[in-house]
């Protein structure tokens, strides 16, 4: 069985834990389309994988590919549906990214849980021996890339993966994808902060932040 395949059938195990998107009734989005197209958040690149050939809209005549907005909005339900099931202070997200280190340190503050931005110190999921040595139950990643270290991380202590990706990313080693624009500022700000307050909203915990709460400074 090739990587491909193993994450098919990690996301079927996935959804069928959580409720199968496909098969709900259509509901309302968690914003309204305006505002993920406002934030960017369907703006891929110029760039498509095979693995994330599914959650493309359209392709534009400049060459650049668009994600389906409907798509991200089921895939942040089921992910927030999926990471509610954890105690928040074993849910770890990372974020190489510069514009998504602060909505990941926000995600991580308004949920409880821990983030790690920045360089990513090798051998910390793995490795007990080293200070910043620490032991999640799942991990979310801004981008599969520029955290391809957690990611090789998580497989070795096989712990899942929740990952936004855009349309240049491989998700061989992803257990949930989340289709996005994870280069963008306001993208990546409105994701984190829809993620913090559908986890919030399953586990009846107060959330009090605003998106505004989540926006990296230019």
């Amino acid at each position: 069985m090739d990587s491909t395949e193993e994450t098919t059938i990690t996301e079927t195990n996935i959804e069928e834990t959580t409720g199968d998107v496909s098969e709900e009734p259509k509901t309302t989005s968690l914003v309204p389309i305006d505002e993920y197209l406002a934030a960017g958040v369907h703006i891929g690149t110029q760039q498509k994988t095979e693995n994330m050939m599914k959650f493309v809209y359209r392709v534009r005549t400049d060459g650049l590919y668009v994600l389906d907005i409907q798509a991200t909005d089921e895939r942040i339900k089921l992910a927030a549906n999926f990471l509610s099931k954890y105690d928040p202070q074993r849910i770890l997200v990372v974020s190489a990214r510069q514009y998504g280190q602060f909505p990941a340190k926000m995600f991580a503050k308004a949920i409880g849980a821990k983030s790690m931005v920045g360089r990513f110190i090798p051998g910390t999921l793995t490795n007990p021996a080293i200070e910043s040595f620490y032991e999640p139950d799942v991990v979310i990643v801004t981008d599969p890339t520029g955290d391809a270290q957690v990611i090789k991380e998580t497989v070795n202590v096989g712990i899942p993966v929740v990952a936004l990706c855009d349309t240049n990313n491989m998700t061989s080693n992803v257990d949930l994808v989340i289709p996005t624009n994870n280069k963008g500022r306001k993208a990546l700000s409105l994701v984190y902060w829809l993620l913090a307050r559908e986890i919030s909203k399953s586990n009846d915990s107060m959330f009090t932040y605003e998106l505004e709460d989540f926006e990296a400074g230019v």
